[in-house]
This record gives structure tokens, C-alpha cells and sequence, in this order.
């Protein structure tokens, strides 16, 4: 038997979709719209005569882009911080969170090393510091000055402690009866189990790591050595001029002007991003609810 609506009911579901509908379309536009400029001319870009379609549509920013070696050496580094600081992130993480998540009668230290992270989200030393830090180490100018310091993140380790505790005690306990070891139960029964939690930070790792651009900034002293970001956030100055940069392409440069070449190198920064959030999109939700704190 259906459940018949309440004209209020109706009313809200319509204004409910509806609000929903417009707010994806407002976070959807600007997307479409640097979409759209990458695909226009360089006219009709500078017009202002682009929305949400391409006016005039040609490829020149697009070949522009494949042709310019700083664009794909940039990129070269960022997919190499990721396939560098994801792996180390996780293997840390998981060997964080796993002790942390006993109890104090276990795990007699965990007191001193939870009070001891909580201030490290709560205070920091100082970008100074951090900088003088990086550079004793000899790290700066290298990529390892990319992923070191952002290996260790306090967020994932609680998120993930959170979701080992919430598994079923029995687990660990049998596997103690069969004389399995704490790397043994670790490995082959828990880590099994945290698919959903370790997507979810992969998604963060990768997401956060992708789109930073400061300390590629300051960290490196040739813009050859910067990550992605860093590049596009260079070029993007008001002092970049692209008539100055690549004389050769005479026949490109004259259909496209700053504007839709800034934004080709925009769309295809994002692109990794958007083809791969879809694929742990559904182990997202889960990961963070089953690694919630529950009251």
C-alpha cells in the first residue's frame, strides 16, 4: 500500500530537489564555463562573448599545451609526488592508527600519543620553522620536499583509528586463539577490512597533494622543479605574457590569447581529479560514517 503525501510534503520535496538541482548547477558552472573558453577562440574569448558553449570552437590552446615541455614536465612531478606520498601516507597511517586504536589497558602509552597528536592540529610551529626544518634535512629542491612533510596527517590517523575500533573485537581475538601475532592480525585480518577508510584517505591524499601549490613555491628554487599546481600558479601572474613564451608557434599563437590558453591548462590539471574521484566516490561515504565517532 502506498504512502499517499502531504501537499507539505510535496511542497518540500519539489523545493528540497529543486535547491539541490541549483546548487549543483552554480558549483557545476565554473567548470563549464573554463571548459567552454579552453574550446573558444581567442576572439570571442577576449569579447566576453562565452558562457557555457564554445564560440567558435577550435583545439589551438589544447595543441598549444601539448607542445609546451614546462606544461608536462610540471605534470611529470605531480604524478610523481602522488605515486610517492600515497603509498608512504597509507603504510604510516595504518601503522599509526592500529596501536592507537587499543585501549589504554593494552596499549599503556596511547594517552601520551593521542594528547601528543591533538596538539598538532591545535598548534603549529610556523612556516619558518617548517621551512628551516626542511632545508637541515637537505630535502629542499628535491621532490622528497614534496612528500615528506605531508606524510604524517593527523585527520587520517584518527579518521582510521576510529573505523578499527569500530570493528568486532572477536575478529582480533580469534586470530589471537589461532596464535597470530599483532603484524599477523594486522596485515591479514584488519587491513582486509579497511577498503572503505583507506579510499577515503587515498581521496584526500590524492585530492590535497594534487591541487597544493605553496610549498612547490618555496620549496624549489627553478620552476622546472615544480609540481603542477605550482606552474599554473605561476603562470597565471598578470606578469606572464604569451607572446613571450614559445616565438615558434607563430600560426597557434595568433588563434589563441592568454585567457583560453591559461584555461586548457586548467581543464587538464583537473582532469586526473575529476576521472578518478567517480571510482572511490562510493567508498567515500562509507569510509567516513564507519570511521565516525559514535556517541
Amino acid at each position: 500500500m502506498a504512502i499517499r503525501k502531504s501537499p507539505q510534503r510535496t511542497a518540500f520535496l519539489v523545493f528540497d530537489y529543486a535547491f539541490l538541482l541549483l546548487s549543483a548547477l552554480l558549483c557545476l558552472f565554473p567548470l563549464v564555463h573554463v571548459l567552454a573558453i579552453s574550446f573558444s577562440s581567442a576572439v570571442a574569448a577576449a569579447a566576453g562573448r562565452v558562457s557555457i558553449f564554445p564560440v567558435e570552437f577550435t583545439l589551438a590552446s589544447y595543441e598549444y599545451v601539448a607542445s609546451k615541455g614546462a606544461f608536462w614536465t610540471a605534470f611529470g612531478v605531480s604524478v610523481m609526488r602522488i605515486a610517492l606520498i600515497l603509498p608512504l601516507t597509507l603504510l604510516v597511517t595504518v601503522m599509526a592508527a592500529y596501536p592507537m586504536s587499543k585501549s589504554a589497558k593494552v596499549f599503556r602509552a596511547r594517552p601520551f600519543y593521542t594528547y601528543f597528536l591533538l596538539i598538532t592540529m591545535l598548534f603549529s610551529g610556523g612556516l619558518i620553522p617548517w621551512f628551516l626544518t626542511i632545508r637541515g634535512l637537505g630535502i629542499n629542491n628535491t621532490i622528497w620536499a614534496l612528500v615528506i612533510p605531508g606524510i604524517a596527517q593527523v585527520f587520517n590517523t584518527i579518521l582510521l583509528m576510529n573505523f578499527i575500533r569500530d570493528l568486532p573485537a572477536e575478529l582480533e581475538e580469534a586470530a589471537v586463539v589461532d596464535g597470530g601475532g599483532p603484524l599477523t592480525i594486522l596485515f591479514r585480518i584488519i587491513l582486509p577490512l579497511m577498503k572503505p577508510a583507506l579510499a577515503t584517505i587515498s581521496l584526500f591524499v590524492i585530492v590535497g597533494n594534487w591541487n597544493e601549490w605553496f610549498t612547490g613555491i618555496i620549496l624549489m628554487d627553478h620552476p622546472s622543479k615544480y609540481p603542477l599546481q605550482s606552474y599554473l600558479q605561476s603562470i597565471i601572474s598578470p606578469t606572464t605574457n604569451i607572446q613571450l613564451i614559445d616565438p615558434k608557434n607563430l600560426d597557434l599563437l595568433k588563434k589563441i590569447n592568454e585567457r583560453t590558453f591559461k584555461a586548457a591548462q586548467i581543464f587538464i590539471a583537473m582532469f586526473p581529479v575529476l576521472v578518478l574521484y567517480p571510482f572511490l566516490q562510493k567508498y567515500f561515504t562509507k569510509g567516513l560514517v564507519l570511521g565516525s565517532v559514535k556517541g
